[in-house]
């Protein structure tokens, strides 16, 4: 018979999560390898570590090759057996009715019984893909160039169950040991402050934490090695930060900070600041409020600065194999050339400009009287980049007009300009990213995916937040606990998100919470919330009422993300 065997982790403790899992069985001590099971670090529920046996085996033995943050020990809830009837994952036709499908509005009126059919067929597509993807990407030599014509079949890739471990294997093979010393770089936030208030003071932006990271971390000699950033997953602090004029001793929340610091100022989250470095720019749909993806920049396409983007895809390709977040609001258009994914006028530039797609499509369905009333001799062979340059499609093309016969050929230059905008900026992104990530992991996740190792999850649901929390020295009654959550699930995710910043020094999950009870412990108080972002702690005061609660949380979450400053700037 035909089953699968399926662990209960504890996940309580990261340290005790296993990454790793090969299964061995046969008969003594002459046992054979079955199965090689990667788990990736944001999965949670069961982990189906051997299936479809179809022989019978007196051993089997279930190895834990390799534990998260090189942890020791694994905690395990429990083993158990399914049949294969039951690891069928309930797929039948019944799964495929119109009631079934409301999320899936392309299916509507499909034959319920072909989209069953569709199903079982990828089904067994994926598993003879399984058992040959590793010949397509072997791990051991991820310098043999790309593996790129995945690129046919990558929406399949998302139901292998052999590419995480492929892609764990790759990053793992790939890594260096961690540096001899932690670079320590002193950072003053108040001349960054200012520069963000008018960055046309400064046009060289020496004054940004961005500025002040990337010429701290300069080698100081040519003997000394320029970091390489494919340390070991454990390293989780790069460097040490020494706020000028702040009291901190860094044990990682001020590193935290400065990496939250260099995101905010490449792409700033308010639509209201202007921006302080010259490396992004909003998208035109940002700019008029229209279209999809709103809050989206674009590479700067008058920036030249190479060598900075390029160090911009090398911190990019840490966050990946690290633990913390690169926060970067950049459009699909853009990760799906960093992963390289073909982009499309259609699906991809109305996250950049809308408004400018519809007017070509409605352009090229016009008639020739409606084409000459709205542009008559006005239009030219010219159109604005993202950065509101002006440039030209052809030699001369402010002097030459568009005339209605040749609409079409000025509809492709358009798109050919605008699609190349960012291009050579994208590519040096690029070129950094490899230095740190190899070309098979960029291969094999999708464009979404690494958006989501790079910038952590966008979405902060209080259900995530439930199962990232823990709190100490609470009874299980204690009201705080409750007017806490209630609190929570009243914020917006804007709100929470600030609220994970204040407590974590990160604004994107996942990250671990631990609450305690502050120092007046039961007294009730309207005292404001304190955090410690090197612990990633919340001290949480006893508040009247839920609503007391969220008003305190919601201010400390907006107004006091700064460590201590009350140290006078002469103690330096």
């Amino acid at each position: 018979m035909k089953t699968g065997e399926i662990t209960f982790m504890d996940t309580t403790d990261e340290n005790f999560m296993p990454k790793r899992v090969a299964v061995y069985g046969g008969e003594g001590d002459n046992l054979k390898k079955l199965s090689d099971v990667g788990i990736d670090e944001s999965y949670i529920g069961d982990v189906c570590v051997l299936e479809d046996m179809t022989s019978h085996l007196p051993v089997i033995e279930i190895r834990i090759v390799e534990c998260r943050d090189d942890g020791i020990d694994v905690r395990l809830r429990g083993i158990k057996i399914k049949s294969s009837r039951q690891r069928e994952l309930g797929l039948n036709a019944d799964m495929f009715q119109p009631a079934n499908l409301v999320r899936y509005p392309r299916l509507e009126g499909r034959d319920p019984n072909v989209l069953y059919r569709r199903a079982v067929v990828i089904q067994r597509f994926i598993k003879i893909l399984d058992s040959v993807l590793h010949h397509l990407v072997p791990a051991w030599d991820y310098t043999l160039g790309t593996f790129n014509q995945l690129k046919h079949i990558k929406q399949f890739l998302l139901l292998s169950k052999q590419r995480t471990m492929l892609i764990t294997q790759c990053l793992k093979d790939s890594e260096t040991s961690k540096p001899n010393f932690m670079p320590r770089l002193y950072i003053n936030r108040r001349l960054a402050m200012e520069h963000r208030d008018n960055p046309a003071l400064d046009p060289s932006c020496k004054n940004t934490v961005f500025a002040q990271v990337y010429e701290g971390l300069k080698p100081s000699d040519k003997y000394e090695k320029p970091l390489d950033y494919r340390w070991p997953l454990r390293y989780d602090q790069w460097w040490e930060c020494k706020f000028i004029a702040e009291g901190i001793i860094d044990q990682g929340g001020g590193f935290r900070d400065s990496i939250a610091d260099m995101s905010e100022e490449l792409c700033p989250s308010s639509a209201e600041t202007p921006v302080p470095l010259p490396f992004f720019v909003r998208t035109s749909n940002q700019g008029s409020g229209t279209g999809e993806a709103r809050d989206m920049y674009v590479p700067n396409p008058s920036c030249k600065e190479f060598t900075k983007y390029e160090w911009i895809g090398q911190i990019m390709g840490a966050a990946l194999r690290g633990k913390e977040f690169l926060v970067l609001a950049l459009p699909g258009f853009v990760w799906k050339q960093l992963t390289g994914e073909e982009v499309s006028w259609s699906k991809d530039f109305p996250a950049i400009d809308s408004m400018l797609v519809k007017l070509l499509e409605m352009m090229e369905v016009m008639d020739k009287e409606t084409f000459e009333f709205k542009f008559g001799n006005e239009l030219t062979y010219t159109t604005v980049l993202s950065d509101q340059r002006m440039v030209e499609l052809i030699p001369s093309g402010t002097r030459t007009v568009v005339h209605y016969e040749d609409r079409m050929d000025f509809i492709r230059l358009v798109q050919k300009a605008r699609l190349n905008e960012s291009k050579e900026q994208i590519a040096a992104m690029q070129a950094g990213l490899l230095k740190v990530v190899p070309q098979a992991v960029l291969d094999l996740l999708t464009w979404q995916e690494l958006e989501k190792k790079v910038c952590g999850d966008p979405e902060v649901t209080v259900e995530a937040l439930k199962k990232l929390t823990r709190f100490e020295d609470f009874e299980p009654p204690d009201t705080r606990i409750q007017y806490f959550w209630e609190a929570l699930n009243n914020f917006t995710n804007e709100d929470r998100s600030r609220f994970l910043r204040f407590v974590t020094g990160r604004s994107r999950l996942p990250a671990r919470i631990y609450i305690y009870p502050d120092k007046l412990g039961s007294e009730t108080t309207d005292a404001l919330p304190e955090s410690s972002t090197c612990s990633s702690t919340l001290f949480l005061p006893n508040y009247a009422s839920a609503k007391v609660c969220e008003e305190k949380l919601r201010y400390a979450a907006y107004n006091c993300v700064a460590i201590d400053t009350d140290m006078s700037p002469w103690e330096e």
